[in-house]
């Protein structure tokens, strides 16, 4: 079982599915705006994806990142980055996580579980923290309008 690529050219959007390195099957092929609407779709939910450390270590030990065309489909998808692309995204740090894929030293370690594991209780002490700073500043917020709003009267 593959996961997905998609490629288009010229108006044509063709669903390939990604069977072993450069051997593509051609699912089914639309274009303009139906083939646009779903490949941006696909290529959404395949970007947010690579947020999954256990995902990119299942790329990994697969082979994935030693193929230079996934390699390169991986530095195509560096457009998500733009902001008009990145308002789409509910996990934003796959982008961090694409940056780093264009490194070889970083695909080539994700190979290991551990690596893996790492990441994936870094994000989530991040995210703790994170989370546990926002409530703070929006405590603070809420105190400070509340004075505002006694000292007004």
């Amino acid at each position: 079982m593959g996961s997905y690529c998609c490629f288009s050219c010229l108006n044509t959007f063709s669903l390939l599915v990604w069977l072993k390195p450069r051997r593509f099957l051609l699912l089914f092929s639309l274009s303009d705006d139906t083939g646009n609407r779903l490949r941006f779709q696909l290529e959404l939910e395949f970007v947010q994806c690579l947020a999954n450390p256990n995902y990119l270590n299942f790329l990994a030990q697969r082979g994935y990142f030693k193929d230079k065309a996934f390699v390169n489909y991986l530095k195509y998808l560096l457009y998500w980055k733009e902001p008009e692309y990145a308002r789409y995204l509910k996990y934003p740090q796959c982008l961090h996580m694409l940056e780093l894929l264009q490194y070889e030293h970083f695909r080539k370690e994700l190979v290991n579980a551990q690596c893996a594991k790492f990441i994936d209780e870094q994000q989530i002490l991040h995210w703790q923290h994170y989370s546990r700073k926002r409530m703070r500043l929006q405590q603070a917020l809420a105190e400070q309008q509340q004075q505002n709003n006694t000292s007004v009267k």
